[in-house]
């Protein structure tokens, strides 16, 4: 056996391992509560409450009851009183957990003084920034935008100002205890340039990188803190579209995403989803396809 073959021979060895691995890796995500199984007692070790803004409904709405069916006791948090009343009704009847009703508008200015106060003296074990907003559900250039500086501002305040803002108020409480979950909610847009919706996704990508820096910072305290990125949700920003395999409902995309909180700094939060995502990044798909063209291209 000449050197040739021999190195030929490695490298095919090579690429069969590195493969391997990765296949044995993506395995992991079709199986997560064997691969990051989690005790009954998970969450209520974690603490006696959890805090969920934008909870009046969609994906926010859905991770309070998923919570308090864990036996949580829960804070939800929106600016629409009427129905965050119903929300902790709901949720009281069906759970009998209790539910403090916290009427916030997060596009606005120091707000965040009376929720600090109101918190205060909370156990709070898990904290979910899921609120979030869209500048316009029209697609639109960043221009065209009627009152662009009042836009920006709400936008920043409520997709990225209030997820630091909520981390600055718990995530103390969590690091005396050394034990903790934070999960901030991003989009699948955050994964590529997104014409049309440039600012919402821009300020996606500021919730993963944050999260993502916050856990190397924090992981040696017990805390977890993750990114969770879901592509198509039937929500009211998704117009609600009809739910399938790709756009899930809330409640189940809630379900899948909390059997990932173990998988990670950053998950799509449902095997369909990490489908997708393995995609969009060209595990699935010819090596000359772009993914802002319906068709191939060359590049």
């Amino acid at each position: 056996m000449d050197l040739m073959e021999l190195f030929l021979i490695s490298l095919g060895a090579a690429v069969v391992v590195y493969y391997g691995v990765k296949l044995l890796l993506f395995t992991r995500m079709l199986f997560p509560n064997l691969w990051f199984p989690l005790s009954k007692t998970f969450f209520t070790s974690m603490g006696e409450w959890a805090v969920v803004t934008g909870a009046s409904e969609g994906i926010g709405r859905s991770y309070a009851f998923a919570l308090a069916e864990q036996g949580m006791s829960v804070v939800i948090m929106s600016r629409t009183k009427a129905t965050l009343d119903q929300v902790a009704k709901e949720i009281g009847d069906k759970t009998g957990q209790r539910v403090k009703v916290m009427v916030t508008d997060f596009t606005q200015e120091n707000v965040f003084s009376e929720i600090e106060g109101q918190l205060k003296d909370l156990n709070i074990g898990i904290l979910v920034n899921n609120v979030g907003m869209l500048p316009s559900f029209i697609p639109s250039k960043f221009l065209d935008f009627a009152e662009l500086d009042q836009t920006i501002t709400k936008v920043i305040n409520c997709n990225v100002k209030t997820m630091a803002k909520m981390c600055k108020i718990i995530l103390p409480g969590m690091e005396n205890r050394g034990k903790g979950v934070i999960l901030n909610i991003s989009s699948g847009v955050a994964f590529i340039p997104f014409p049309m919706y440039t600012l919402y996704a821009a300020s996606k990508v500021f919730v993963e990188r944050f999260s993502q820096g916050l856990q190397a910072e924090y992981k040696d305290k017990e805390i977890i803190i993750q990114a969770v990125s879901p592509f198509g949700v039937s929500t009211r920003m998704a117009a609600y579209q009809k739910s399938n395999l790709v756009t899930l409902s809330p409640e189940d995309f809630v379900k899948s995403s909390l059997q990932y909180i173990r998988a990670g700094d950053k998950t799509p939060g449902s095997i369909y989803h990490i489908v997708l995502r393995l995609y969009q990044r060209g595990f699935l798909r010819p090596p000359d396809y772009c993914p802002l063209h319906p068709t191939p291209v060359s590049l």
